[in-house]
């Protein structure tokens, strides 16, 4: 029974910071109609901006609650300052050409941002771990967790819920929805596709980052973190379906109870696991399990 807990609660924890990454993904692509490669490497940007400002904090004596938020509000800032900057000054000048070019453009994106956290930050790890401890720890069905994993579900739900909140029941919301169902007709309209598109893909790399700023505490923050979460992420919104909320949200949670019953489980099967869910899913539902409405043309 321990065991069966042991691997929900693990999953579930997976799961969360999973589903903030892959949000931004599919929030990009169904906007933009743009497969992100970079996404990885804004993640891995918010957990080397995170460890910054948690290690400035402590030096300066900064309580750990505030701390805290400093980090959240620092890289979440930072990111979509620098997220903007990129639409507009490189991925605008890419637009209405092959998908293939742009999946090129972002993934030279990738391997700059490889290099560039490289040489800012060096190769050695860097540990943050002050707001790990924020919380405390927590027991659970005689098992104990640490306060900050469990605070990770509530806090994914809530940005989850918020964006499905944003596109759904507000102006604004429903303007970009129109854009992601058909941008020739929106622009028709009078809506302002650029600034739609520089929007959208700034909040997707603001969520990216502040995943891997929530991260950074849990982990040592070191070289190769964007390589892992842009696998784990595309297989989520490919599970879940290209540009789909909800569909982001079941394959979070379907990829983290899946890496953490391999985990307790069978360890030399975690990554197999995740692409034999993927590969089922593609074998009966090739569009993801909640495929997006598309407007037939006649």
């Amino acid at each position: 029974m321990n065991t069966f807990l042991t691997v929900i609660l693990d999953g579930l924890i997976q799961a969360s910071w999973l589903f903030i990454v892959a949000l931004g993904l599919t929030l990009v692509f169904g906007v933009l109609k743009i497969l992100n490669i970079a996404h990885g490497g804004f993640y891995a940007l918010g957990a080397y901006l995170a460890a910054t400002v948690v290690t400035m904090a402590a030096a300066h004596n900064v309580p750990p609650g505030l701390g805290f938020v400093l980090m959240l509000v620092s890289v979440a800032a930072i990111a979509a300052v620098i997220g903007l900057l990129m639409e507009r000054g490189l991925i605008k000048l890419f637009y209405g050409r092959d998908e293939v070019v742009l999946l090129l453009v972002t993934y030279a994106v990738f391997l700059i941002f490889e290099d560039a956290t490289k040489l800012i930050w060096g190769v050695n790890p860097i540990y943050a771990n002050q707001p790990y401890e924020l919380f405390g720890n927590a027991e659970f069905a005689g098992l104990f967790y640490v306060g900050y994993d469990l605070m990770l579900i509530p806090f994914s739900a809530v940005i989850g819920f918020a964006v499905w909140f944003a596109l759904n029941r507000t102006t604004t919301g429903k303007i970009v929805t129109a854009v992601i169902h058909n941008a020739e007709m929106s622009a028709s309209m009078g809506v302002k596709i650029n600034r739609v598109y520089a929007l959208a893909f700034a909040f997707g790399v603001m969520l990216a980052a502040l995943a891997g700023g929530l991260t950074a505490p849990k982990i040592s923050v070191q070289p190769g973190l964007s390589s892992e979460i842009i696998i784990l992420s595309f297989a989520i919104v490919v599970i879940g379906g290209l540009g789909s909320i909800e569909g982001a949200a079941v394959g979070a949670i379907l990829v983290g109870m899946a890496r953490a019953a391999s985990v307790h489980l069978l360890p030399q099967a975690e990554l197999f696991m995740i692409y034999l869910i993927m590969a089922a899913v593609l074998m009966f539902r090739p569009e993801g399990l909640f495929r997006r409405e598309v407007a037939r043309r006649i």
